[in-house]
């Protein structure tokens, strides 16, 4: 769901069984509060959050590989130790990422052996690990 605590989400959250709620964030900080008060909503209405995702984690220059921390470093972590949550991954700010999926082609199909398609694919087996066995 796009960000926020509306009447939208919460009535999503009130009438769709849900398995459980990953929050993503960019670790800037007014995107960090945003995700604080989704992981509240969630809590309130009894969907377990499974984790959160730093979203846009990293930038590295594709030419001399230097790493800058744009949207700042780490936000999504602190914020997971003050919710008594995980982080499931961390998702870099990447130029193949932006370009593929406007090709309609996700980095993990498109690239699979990528850093960047590796990073969703252990964040995508953080979430599977975290979610109740269905009902027999």
């Amino acid at each position: 769901m796009p960000p926020g605590t509306g009447d939208v989400q919460l009535s999503v959250s009130q009438n769709i069984p849900i398995s459980g709620a990953v929050i993503v964030s960019t670790p800037q900080d007014i995107a960090l509060t945003d995700a604080h008060k989704g992981a509240e909503m969630f809590r309130k209405v009894h969907v377990p959050v499974l984790g959160l995702v730093q979203n846009m984690s990293v930038f590295q220059c594709p030419k001399c590989k230097h790493k800058t921390h744009i949207f700042g470093a780490d936000g999504a972590r602190k914020l997971a130790r003050t919710l008594d949550l995980d982080v499931l991954g961390d998702i870099p700010l990447h130029l193949n990422i932006r370009e593929s999926s406007d090709n309609g082609q996700p980095i993990v199909f498109s690239q699979p052996e990528s850093d960047e398609a590796k990073a969703y694919l252990r964040m995508a087996e953080e979430v599977v690990r975290r979610l109740p066995s269905p009902p027999e």
